[in-house]
């Protein structure tokens, strides 16, 4: 398709210390030992596994899901959408250019063709015949305008970094495209089909109304609170969706998510944690969704600040780490260590020369004394709905202690997390859903420019391996392009990975054609499109 934050450290408990770094703790014992401050956060982001569709779809009937993204800050705009709330509401309005299949492969969608000999010049045909919501045709004008908000610095995009690579977007025709780049990139059609490049209508400045080409039309959005769509007749893929109607509910309160689920208030909710996994395999009526995925729950330590401006802190911070108690205990095996990258160990570009640092408090503490640190105290800010982040601050408070620091664990309100504290604060924690590629990933949250750089991390090498390797056909330097950034990563970048996230979701087991895919959760945010509901 390329064708497609001083004193002395508190007491230390040598015997939980212990049963940390040998990861011999229960789960059970952990949360008694952590049940002054922490509650069991719920921000596993995935849909997975597999339901094995039935060979006739029933039409009809409405559909209710629950989302554990939810504030004020809900979008219909593309160019704003940052979580998967945003990604999973706005795939039932718009459509892309291209989609990822269950197989992460670029499929035509809006565009029929995608085509370019050097990856610098890209001609893209259109499909004919598709209408917007409110009647009006689609053309190469929505695309151009489309594609061209996110080089508006007023726009303020989430893609601005992505679409910098965009040198001139032209219409030729009604029918067809020319996408200029500054420089080659063989993964373009897998760019076009990430959220933030839906096409939205020619003009529009009002989002509230959601007027797309997608399989649902918008009935109702409340920020924080639903969305709801109607089936689109004339939605261009044959025989899709089957539902009539899809309400999408905010709810961030994991029990009362998991609680409607069971009661029958609920079809689908997301982010389910790892007590909620077992809790749900023990009925008859509903399952549980999983599959691996790229997601992952990180300790950003911003290195334009103190104390992440002294690499020492960082360095220290890496061997706290408690990674197998993590995976054990707070994901109950939902989950597999990393090595502070953001590539996971079954990507086929990993890095595997680069293990991941053990728990080691000794190591910890002579880079805490190098950095001068002994006895000073820091504060980490987690929030609910991040998955790992209360019990992983905590964790690290009760090991920090051996190596000579104190670190304060503070907990704050998950709505206003992302514009408040996310990347604003000394030390924190983030949640990212996986991306198509690694130059998306590496773009968005690793260049020195990019907009979303969590620790404020800046190298030049990297970035010139980066640009390279957009335009670099050889696999085999390419390969070794990627894992060269991935090593530049895990020696200096503030970004701490210690987990990778396994995609957990709740269904009744009614709804019919949900399957694993590795591309996010629900179905890559698009299990409306495909989803029926039995009798």
């Amino acid at each position: 398709m390329s064708k497609f934050d001083n004193k002395e450290p508190d007491a230390v408990n040598p015997a939980l210390t212990r049963m940390i770094t040998e990861g011999s703790l229960s789960r059970r014992s952990l949360m008694k030992i952590l049940s002054a401050g922490a509650v069991m956060s719920s921000g596993l982001i995935g849909f997975s596994g597999a339901a094995l569709a039935d060979d006739k779809p029933v039409k009809g009937g409405k559909l209710r899901a629950a989302m554990s993204n939810a504030s004020a800050t809900d979008t219909l705009d593309p160019a704003k959408s940052n979580n998967s709330g945003d990604y999973t509401r706005q795939y039932m309005f718009y459509s892309g250019l291209t989609e990822l299949d269950k197989s992460l492969m670029a499929q035509p969608a809006l565009a029929e063709s995608l085509e370019s000999s050097d990856g610098i010049s890209w001609h893209i045909k259109l499909r004919q015949g598709v209408t917007f919501h409110d009647g009006k045709p689609f053309t190469a004008k929505d695309v151009v305008y489309s594609l061209s908000r996110h080089k508006d610095p007023a726009v303020a995009s989430n893609a601005f970094k992505l679409a910098d690579q965009f040198k001139t977007i032209s219409a030729v025709g009604d029918h067809e495209v020319l996408l200029e780049l500054n420089s080659a990139n063989f993964d373009v059609p897998y760019m076009l089909a990430t959220p933030p490049f839906l096409i939205v209508q020619d003009g529009t400045k009002d989002f509230s109304k959601g007027i797309g080409t997608g399989p649902f039309i918008c009935k109702a959005f409340m920020p924080g609170v639903r969305s709801i769509g109607s089936k689109n007749p004339n939605y261009y893929k044959p025989g899709l969706p089957h539902l009539d109607e899809v309400e999408l509910i905010g709810v961030t309160d994991n029990a009362a998510r998991v609680n409607a689920l069971m009661s029958g208030d609920l079809h689908i909710v997301s982010t389910l944690s790892a007590a909620d996994c077992k809790r749900i395999k023990a009925t008859a009526d509903f399952g549980v969704l999983e599959s691996k995925s790229g997601m992952y729950t990180n300790l950003i330590v911003r290195t334009d600040v103190k104390p992440g401006s002294n690499e020492d802190f960082v360095l220290a911070m890496k061997y706290l780490q408690p990674r197998e108690m993590l995976v054990k205990t707070v994901l109950q095996g939902y989950g597999d260590v990393s090595n502070d990258t953001p590539v996971p160990p079954w990507h086929p570009l990993y890095n595997a020369d680069l293990k991941p640092r053990p728990l080691d408090v000794e190591k910890a503490k002579f880079h805490i004394k190098k950095a001068g640190m002994t006895g000073s105290t820091v504060e980490i800010i987690t929030t609910p709905n991040i998955e790992g982040a209360n019990e992983g601050g905590q964790l690290i408070q009760q090991v920090a202690r051996g190596a000579g620091i104190n670190f304060k664990v503070r907990r704050v309100p998950y709505d206003g997390y992302w514009s408040s504290h996310w990347t604003k604060d000394p030390v924190g924690y983030g949640s990212i859903n996986p991306r198509p590629t690694l130059d998306m990933l590496f773009s968005q949250f690793y260049l020195s420019s990019a907009p979303n750089n969590e620790s404020g991390w800046k190298n030049a090498q990297f970035d010139q391996l980066v640009i390279a390797a957009r335009g670099e056909r050889d696999q085999a330097k390419r390969k070794q392009m990627y894992g060269d950034m991935q090593a530049l990563i895990y020696d200096h970048c503030g970004t701490i990975i210690p987990t990778f996230i396994s995609s957990t979701d709740g269904y009744n087991k009614k709804v019919k054609s949900v399957e694993a895919w590795p591309s996010g959760m629900m179905m890559g945010y698009r299990f409306h499109e495909f989803a029926w509901l039995t009798a």
